[in-house]
């Protein structure tokens, strides 16, 4: 029976933390003036998390040990009836809701299958938040005893020091180490290799190809998604329809890299034993239009640009990866740019086209120059999204098996797939470095977009 002893210490805890918690919620009701059925709401509302914290403390029962909870459950009703007053009936009223959402909600789970591990996932995510809440709560009251001035320091301490922890132990010394790493070959740090991972990364013609992906894959998707982003951020405002039309572009915005990949990769496929995707589909269905038959191509393989071989030039899976990236990022840019847009004075727009200013040469000259801040904000933010793509290169590109790798791809494989761990730190150092410059612009244009204000 260590098991039903366990659930007891477990179940009388979270009970208990409601139970406070509910004390506190009856004077906010006593002085709001809310009615007892508020309470049982909020009881339930507690229950929950109880349920939260049973579920994710909870341990692995015997069919006799799960024979014993109803009788523990009556037991636990008990217990909260003895808080019952004349003076206290809203949190009574509260403790009863809170007792019906766990033992309900714990006979529901308790048959196992889908259902149970789907609310023991959603416990351990509450459990965590609530281990959070609850550690910054104690740090501020510990901060609000010292006397001032060094009260309001802790108490701002109490919320910068965790970010600065996490700043220090997840980036700075992660990348010195990585910095340090990049110097050695293989595994181990007894192997110096100095600045040879970098001669091979940029005299080496694999690693060369590389390079000249990412570089293809900044200059495409950067371009053309903030084109299309500022296109239809023009032509769709003050159309009829603009939220419908602007929420469908933004959709693949919302969508998982993986998920995109996994969905343009079926729009690519060509397997004769199944069915052609959608592109092999129109491409073989355009054989009356074009010269000679078409046949399904195997898009995502051919490593030549349309037919051009060439080190300089990308090869097409390239371009049609590319691709992917344009369809999710465009509707990044549209959101934002159409933002920004409608922030720009009627008044300058009505005073361009009564001076004789056509609509398009007042938004070259008056809406464009009004929103450069935030087109720069979407081209340095798209750069940085693209210079560490890996996604969708994984998902469709067979892990750059076709000359279609890029550096964060690269920077994976080698370091965990062929144990490089010295070059894939190289990468890592690269990709870190081209990130510098654009994170510095983008912070100069932030100061300059608040100082126009």
């Amino acid at each position: 029976m260590l098991g039903v002893a366990i659930w007891l210490v477990i179940v009388v805890s979270s009970l208990f933390i409601q139970l406070g918690v509910g004390f506190g919620a009856r004077e906010v009701m006593r002085r709001k003036g809310l009615a007892p059925r508020t309470g049982f709401l909020l009881g339930l509302l507690l229950g929950v998390i109880g349920l939260a914290i049973t579920i994710a403390l909870r341990p692995k029962l015997t069919p006799e040990e799960k024979a014993a909870r109803p009788s523990l459950g009556a037991q636990m009703g008990t217990r909260w009836s003895d808080v019952r007053t004349s003076h206290n009936f809203t949190i009574v009223v509260a403790a009863a809701g809170a007792i019906v959402a766990v033992y309900v909600g714990d006979v529901l789970i308790s048959g196992g299958g889908p259902f149970d591990k789907i609310l023991s996932t959603l416990a351990t995510v509450v459990s965590g938040i609530m281990v959070l809440v609850l550690f910054v709560v104690i740090l501020y009251w510990v901060a609000s005893q010292y006397p001032e001035p060094w009260r309001e320091r802790m108490r701002v301490a109490v919320f910068v020091g965790p970010a600065l922890l996490l700043l220090i132990f997840g980036l700075i010394i992660p990348s010195f180490y990585t910095a340090k790493l990049s110097l050695y070959r293989g595994t181990a740090t007894d192997k110096w290799y100095g600045l040879g991972n970098f001669r091979d990364m940029f005299t080496d013609r694999a690693n060369l190809l590389v390079l000249r992906n990412n570089l293809w894959w900044v200059i495409l998707v950067t371009v053309f998604s903030t084109f299309i982003g500022l296109s239809i951020a023009r032509f769709a405002d003050r159309m009829r329809g603009e939220a419908v039309a602007k929420a469908a572009v933004f959709i693949p915005t919302a969508i998982s890299m993986v998920g995109a990949g996994v969905i343009w990769r079926f729009i690519y496929a060509n397997n004769p034993r199944s069915q052609n995707g959608l592109l092999n589909y129109i491409w073989v269905g355009m054989g009356d239009v074009l010269p000679g038959k078409q046949e399904p191509h195997y898009w995502l393989q051919d490593n030549t640009f349309f037919g051009i071989k060439s080190d300089f030039l990308p090869g097409s899976n390239t371009v049609f990866m590319i691709i992917v990236m344009i369809w999710i990022q465009a509707g990044f840019a549209t959101v934002v740019l159409s933002a920004a847009m409608k922030g720009v004075p009627d008044d300058l727009v009505e005073a361009a086209k009564i001076d004789g200013a056509t609509d398009r040469q007042a938004f070259y000259r008056i809406v464009l120059p009004y929103v450069k801040t935030t087109v720069v904000t979407v081209v340095t933010t798209t750069i940085i999204a693209v210079l560490k793509v890996f996604d969708i290169v994984q998902a469709m590109g067979l892990g750059g098996a076709f000359e279609n790798n890029v550096l964060a791809n690269q920077m994976y494989t080698e370091s965990f797939t062929k144990q490089n761990q010295g070059y894939g730190a190289a990468a890592a150092v690269v990709i870190f470095i081209a990130v510098i410059p654009v994170v510095f612009i983008n912070a100069r244009n932030q100061r300059a977009m608040r100082e126009s204000r």
